[in-house]
């Protein structure tokens, strides 16, 4: 479960960058600076683009870390231009990626520590559940409606990404 669970919040990353191409294409055709769309937010008093793409990628960079017992690697976050956050993704993405299934063996039986909760620990699997991925959609889902906000032809199917079918 561990394994693929994250293997699908890193494909989710990857759709991700997949619309920074979109978001490219659109401010071309529109004659803007996609830096515009980098910065921008939906509601003043919340953290934009660019922090809701780092986010994601914390989140999922360090449960594969942590839930394959290793320390999660550390990014600075100084991504300021598209290039830059298209980094960050495939930083993530390699990294959580190189964590094999064999890895992920104890990950239940792991206990992770939170900076913000001093004293707390989660188990391996409410850590998944409770934490992970609930805050990898919700920064995807952030990004995501800050790009259609501003125009970004993006849709629910650029949201799923690829679907693997069988037949019927």
């Amino acid at each position: 479960m561990y394994y693929q669970a994250i293997l699908q919040c890193t494909q989710t990353l990857r759709n991700l960058e997949g619309w920074l191409d979109k978001a490219e294409e659109y401010s071309a055709a529109k004659r803007f600076d996609v830096g515009v769309l980098m910065s921008d937010r939906l509601a003043p008093d919340m953290k934009p683009f660019i922090y809701q793409v780092q986010s994601a990628c914390d989140y999922v960079k360090a449960a594969a870390a942590w839930l394959s017992g290793q320390t999660p690697p550390k990014h600075d976050d100084n991504e300021r231009t598209i290039d830059a956050v298209r980094a960050r993704i495939r930083k993530t993405a390699a990294f959580a990626e190189s964590v094999t299934e064999a890895q992920y063996a104890a990950a239940a039986e792991r206990k992770v520590s939170l900076s913000w909760a001093p004293g707390k620990v989660l188990g391996g699997e409410d850590y998944l559940l409770q934490m992970t991925i609930p805050n990898v959609y919700f920064h995807i889902a952030m990004a995501y409606a800050i790009l259609r906000h501003n125009g970004v032809d993006i849709g629910k199917m650029d949201f799923l990404g690829p679907i693997n079918w069988i037949d019927a």
